[in-house]
């Protein structure tokens, strides 16, 4: 029963986020084109790299899983694209975070749920078309039986962690003026030690142990290991996505308390 409060009670700021996407539908079509280019850019320049080399390739993959990878990668980075970080920030800036600071809702929930469907919408109207696409033109690797389920159980796990990243880039709002850069900065290492720009298994064994204990691996990496069967049996898939959960928990913990923290500092300076 609460749980069917908590939901009616974030349900309508699902539904207008919703309604806004839908009157600027013309964005669908500029993030398919964009999409479309960007992962051409990288699948072909993967597979030219790898070209003539038979059997598995470094890491594991052949060149079917590699490009499988390469492409998915920059799906699942559509699916965490909820705009959450820039919002929240303007809200910051143009002072109308005052209004949501006077609604009776948890305002971290209330993003979540109105980025929901940004992210469902990219899901569902960018990404699995282009990728309906490419597998037409291109070999590309099938996943297991297992990998699916697994998949879509850890890409759950990935938007929260998303989420929970990009809220905290937008409250940095609360302590500088402009958020360009902190957004720029997030985007590039987050991109790339989540395994975006290259598969965690080809990088060199220190940077690779690095990316293992940061938080980001859970947004592509992971996914696409158990997507592609890529684990050592059920205990390892269970540890991939025991490590998602701890993260999703653990920043979604850190991003409540800075948004205790944010509220605070609204009320000493008085605005």
């Amino acid at each position: 029963m609460t749980a069917v409060i908590v939901l009616r009670r974030y349900t309508p700021f699902a539904a207008a986020s919703l309604q806004s996407l839908l009157q600027y539908r013309s964005t669908f079509l500029i993030n398919a084109v964009t999409a479309t280019t960007a992962v051409g850019l990288q699948v072909f320049l993967w597979r030219a790299v790898y070209a003539g080399r038979s059997g598995d390739l470094p890491g594991g993959y052949d060149l079917p899983e590699l490009t499988t990878y390469v492409l998915l990668a920059q799906m699942l980075a559509l699916l965490q694209a909820s705009r959450v970080d820039e919002e929240v920030a303007g809200e910051v800036q143009r002072g109308d975070i005052a209004v949501s600071l006077l609604r009776p809702v948890n305002y971290p929930l209330a993003r979540f749920a109105a980025g929901l469907p940004v992210s469902l919408a990219n899901a569902g109207v960018v990404a699995l078309p282009v990728v309906v696409l490419y597998a037409l033109i291109l070999p590309l690797a099938a996943p297991t039986w297992a990998g699916v389920p697994l998949f879509v159980l850890s890409a759950g796990f990935s938007m929260v962690i998303g989420f929970a990243v990009n809220l905290l880039v937008g409250l940095a709002g609360f302590l500088t003026t402009n958020i360009w850069g902190i957004r720029i900065v997030k985007d590039s290492v987050v991109a790339f030690f989540a395994g975006q720009v290259v598969p965690l298994a080809l990088m060199p064994g220190p940077l690779a142990a690095v990316a293992h204990v940061l938080p980001f691996q859970g947004l592509v990496d992971g996914p696409l290991r158990l997507l592609l069967g890529h684990y050592q049996g059920p205990a390892a898939a269970a540890g991939i996505l025991a490590v998602q959960a701890a993260w999703a928990a653990a920043l979604a913990g850190v991003a409540a308390l800075a948004w205790r923290g944010a509220v605070r500092r609204v009320e000493v300076l008085g605005g």
